[in-house]
C-alpha cells in the first residue's frame, strides 16, 4: 500500500497545471456505449476511477484503451452485447451506476449491481430508479442488483421532477431518455458544470436536447446518437482546492499560477468566499492566479448545489480555517455526516469539533505533523493540505482514496515546492 510522506512549513510558488474533470470523465465515457461507433475522448486524467470505470465498461464487449500519457480514451461500443455492471467493480465507486441509463438506453435492458464508493453517507439511488421508471422502464431487484427492461426494447419517453436535485439521477435520465421512443423533460434537474459538459457531449452525439444549464431539460429521442470526438472540461474540485492549498501555504503576496483552469466551474459562492479571506484572485479565461494573504481572515461556509459552495471542497475549508486566527463554522447541507477527516485533524492539533452537521473550528492553534489515515477521497486530501502547513512529518496513510480523483498530486505539489513523497509500507506490519 502506498503513503505520502509531507515535510511541513515549505512555502509554494511557480504554476500548476489542472487536469481533466473525473465528475465529467465518467459520464463522457457512459455516453459512449450509446454511440454508433468510436468515441475519442480527450483531455482524460489517469485516475484510479477512470481505470475503474473503464475495466465495468469492458465487460459489456465494449473495448476501451486509454492513454495515459496522451490523455486520450478511445471507446468502442460496436460489440456491445452484455448488459450487464458486476458488483466486483461496480461496489469500487458510485458513478458506476451510469450504467443503467446507458445499457438502458442502448440495449432496452440492464443488470447493474447497486453501487459502492467512499464510505460516508447514505446516498440512496431511489431518485435513478423513479426517473428511469418515469420514462417506461420495468425495474426490479435481485440480490443486490437493479434488474431494468424497456417494454418491448425501448423506452417510451416521460416526464420526471427530481426532488432534490441529483447530479446522478439527472445524468442517468438523460443517458436514457436520449434513445427513448417519444419525447421526455427532466425537471429540477442538476445545473452543475460537469452535466453542462455531458449534455454537450450528448448533444454533439446527436441528441434531441434544448435546455442546457438550466432546471429544466428536454428530450426527443432519437433512433441512433453518432461516434463523436470530445474534449473533457478542466477539474473544478482539483483547481479548488489547489487555490486553498495556495491561500495556506503560498508565499504571501506571489501569485501562485494555475493553468488549463476554468474558474466559473466554480461557482461565485466558493470565490466569494475564498476573496472574503483576504486571499488574492486573478481569474482569467483559462487560469487563475492566486496570491496568498499575511493574514487569513476566518469565513464561515455552507455548502450548496451549484452554484453553492462544493461539497467536495469543504473538507479542504475545514484546513483553511484552521489556518485563520479566529473561528469559523462549515455547514454542510448536502451529506450531513461527511466529517470523518475531522478525528484525524484533530490528531494534527486542529480544534474543530462536530455538531450535527456543522463543524466548528477554532483557528490560530498550532497544526503539527502526526501519521494520519485517508477514510475518502476529499477527506484524504485535507489531511495532505494540513501536512503542508503543518510543524515537522506528516504520513498519510492509505492514498488510493486519493488516487481514485487527484492525479499526480504529489508531484504537482513537488513542482510547486513542497517536500512530500510517495512510499511503499505494509499496513500490518509490527511498529519497529
Amino acid at each position: 500500500m502506498d503513503r505520502l510522506v509531507i515535510e511541513g512549513g515549505q512555502r509554494l510558488a511557480g504554476s500548476a497545471t489542472i487536469s481533466g474533470s473525473k465528475n465529467a470523465a465518467l459520464p463522457l465515457m457512459a455516453a459512449a456505449l450509446l454511440a454508433d461507433g468510436i468515441v475519442s475522448l480527450q483531455n482524460i486524467p489517469a485516475l484510479r476511477d477512470i481505470s475503474t470505470f473503464s475495466r465495468v465498461i469492458s465487460v459489456t464487449g465494449t473495448t476501451v484503451e486509454h492513454s495515459q500519457d496522451a490523455g486520450t480514451l478511445t471507446i468502442d461500443p460496436s460489440n456491445l452485447n452484455r448488459p450487464e455492471a458486476p458488483y466486483e467493480l461496480v461496489k469500487r465507486m458510485r458513478a458506476s451506476f451510469y450504467m443503467l441509463g446507458a445499457l438502458l438506453g442502448r440495449m432496452g435492458q440492464a443488470r447493474v449491481s447497486l453501487p459502492g464508493g467512499c464510505a460516508w453517507g447514505p446516498r440512496p439511488v431511489d431518485l435513478h430508479l423513479k426517473g428511469l421508471e418515469a420514462l417506461g422502464a420495468e425495474i426490479k431487484l435481485d440480490e443486490g442488483y437493479v434488474v431494468a427492461k424497456a417494454p418491448g426494447g425501448r423506452l417510451a419517453g416521460g416526464t420526471f421532477e427530481l426532488n432534490p436535485s441529483s447530479v446522478g439521477a439527472t445524468i442517468n435520465f438523460l443517458l436514457a431518455a436520449s434513445s427513448a421512443r417519444g419525447s421526455s423533460r427532466l425537471d429540477n434537474a442538476a445545473i452543475e458544470p460537469d452535466v453542462g459538459v455531458f449534455c454537450r457531449m450528448l448533444k454533439q452525439m446527436g441528441a434531441r436536447l434544448s435546455g442546457i444549464g438550466t432546471r429544466t431539460i428536454e428530450i426527443e429521442g432519437t433512433d441512433q446518437l453518432r461516434a463523436t470526438s470530445f474534449s473533457n472540461c478542466p477539474d473544478r474540485i482539483e483547481l479548488g482546492t489547489f487555490m486553498i492549498a495556495a491561500a495556506i501555504a503560498g508565499d504571501p503576496g506571489s501569485p501562485i499560477r494555475f493553468e488549463n483552469a476554468d474558474p466559473s466551474h466554480l461557482g461565485e459562492y466558493f470565490v466569494d468566499a475564498l476573496r472574503q479571506t483576504n486571499t488574492g484572485l486573478e481569474l482569467g479565461e483559462n487560469f487563475v492566479e492566486v496570491i496568498a494573504p499575511e493574514n487569513l481572515l476566518p469565513v464561515s461556509i455552507e455548502t450548496g448545489i451549484f452554484p453553492g459552495f462544493p461539497t467536495d471542497l469543504q473538507a479542504q475549508w475545514t484546513v483553511l480555517l484552521a489556518c485563520t486566527d479566529g473561528n469559523a463554522k462549515v455547514n454542510e447541507t448536502i451529506y450531513h455526516d461527511r466529517f470523518k477527516h475531522i478525528p484525524e485533524l484533530r490528531r494534527m492539533g486542529i480544534n474543530a469539533i462536530v455538531i450535527g452537521n456543522e463543524v466548528v473550528v477554532e483557528g490560530g492553534q498550532p497544526i503539527q505533523g502526526a501519521q494520519v489515515m485517508s477514510t475518502d477521497l476529499r477527506a484524504s486530501v485535507s489531511l495532505v493540505l494540513a501536512g503542508l502547513v503543518a510543524k515537522g512529518e506528516t504520513t498519510v496513510l492509505r492514498v488510493y482514496h486519493l488516487d481514485r480523483g487527484y492525479e499526480n498530486l504529489e508531484g504537482k505539489l513537488s513542482g510547486l515546492g513542497a517536500t512530500i513523497r510517495r512510499e511503499k509500507y505494509d499496513e500490518w506490519a509490527d511498529p519497529a
